[in-house]
């Protein structure tokens, strides 16, 4: 694929080379697509995620189902997919989790693009030479190294028991694909890092495991989302500040900015225990019960200690459903 004049491309000496791998690395390449996404101004998502998102998917059946990054096409009303070979077509964004943070998406003409077979995150070690891969090719390709597996906590009410962190940082890293050393996909870009290593700082991504695909895929084709209770929602945006678990920001209409948090409160408990962690916290909320379960908080604003009793919600209904045109 010719580039465009002025298209950026990674330096040569940081691409993988074919003669490196023992896989078809050209065919792998060819499955990372380009999606672009437009979702309404009135979005729930859409003052912090923004109304234009682009980033990568990988054509992951026979059937050309795109997998992603699900922040990129939550609310879409418009998708766009462009592969490798400049075919572009529109897709249907069928799926999204937030459990775990997939998106799917559904092409509405056909890709002419083989899937990626998936592998396993777990034969996948520190310390391994692996691709981070977004859509345009060897261009577009990194040549990285897996450099942690271990626990993540998001702000916005996410936790994985095990992710993946690689390095160099892929800067178009949403949705990129993260390919192993037998050429199988084994995760999805989510997020640039920035990590602390001995007494620098290093940059890197935080890559979702392929493994929690296969438990809900069936599900999310079906179904747009897995079939299990959600969990309880509180739109409470929670950072660890040193010691402390600070509310950070406030969903606008969510369950925590209705019962009267305000940022700058720091959590002391949920259902009467002390968090010991970010990830800690969102499991305690999670421990009370599905959505809409009342989630007890007791927080110290300034130098006043107060409780309140939050109606969890369920996090997708205060989000806009793709509609089929």
């Amino acid at each position: 694929m010719a580039r465009k004049e002025g298209e950026w491309a990674f330096p040569v000496e940081m691409r993988p080379r074919p003669e490196e791998w023992r896989f078809d690395l050209g065919r792998a390449l060819e499955a990372v697509v380009g999606l672009r996404a437009e979702i309404p101004d009135d979005a729930f998502t859409a003052q912090i995620l923004g109304t234009e998102r682009a980033g990568n998917g990988i054509v992951i059946g026979d059937d050309g189902l795109v997998l992603t990054i699900g922040y990129l096409i939550t609310e879409a009303s418009t998708i766009w997919i462009t592969t490798n070979n400049g075919t572009v077509a529109g897709g249907f964004p069928l799926a999204y989790d937030q459990t775990t943070g997939f998106g799917l998406v559904q092409p509405l003409a056909k890709l002419g693009v083989r899937a990626l077979e998936r592998g396993s995150a777990s034969s996948c070690r520190v310390g391994e030479n692996v691709v981070m891969a977004g859509h345009g090719g060897a261009a577009h390709a990194l040549k990285a190294t897996v450099f942690a597996k271990r626990e993540f906590a998001g702000y916005w009410e996410y936790v994985l028991d095990e992710a993946i962190f690689t390095a160099p940082a892929h800067p178009q890293w949403g949705g990129a694909a993260l390919i192993g050393a037998e050429g199988k996909l084994l995760g999805i870009g989510s997020l640039l890092v920035q990590e602390k290593i001995d007494a620098g700082t290093i940059q890197g991504n935080m890559i979702v495991p392929i493994d929690l695909l296969a438990p809900i895929l069936d599900d999310m084709v079906k179904l747009g989302r897995p079939n299990r209770p959600p969990r309880p929602w509180l739109g409470m945006y929670a950072t660890e500040a040193g010691a402390r678990l600070v509310v950070a920001g406030l969903a606008p209409g969510g369950p925590a900015e209705k019962a009267g948090l305000r940022v700058g409160d720091a959590v002391l408990a949920v259902a009467g225990g002390k968090p010991s962690s970010l990830a800690d916290l969102f499991r305690r909320i999670w421990a009370c019960g599905n959505a809409g379960v009342r989630v007890p908080l007791k927080v110290l604003r300034e130098t006043a200690t107060k409780e309140y009793v939050l109606e969890s919600a369920d996090r997708h209904d205060f989000l806009k459903k793709p509609h089929l045109h």
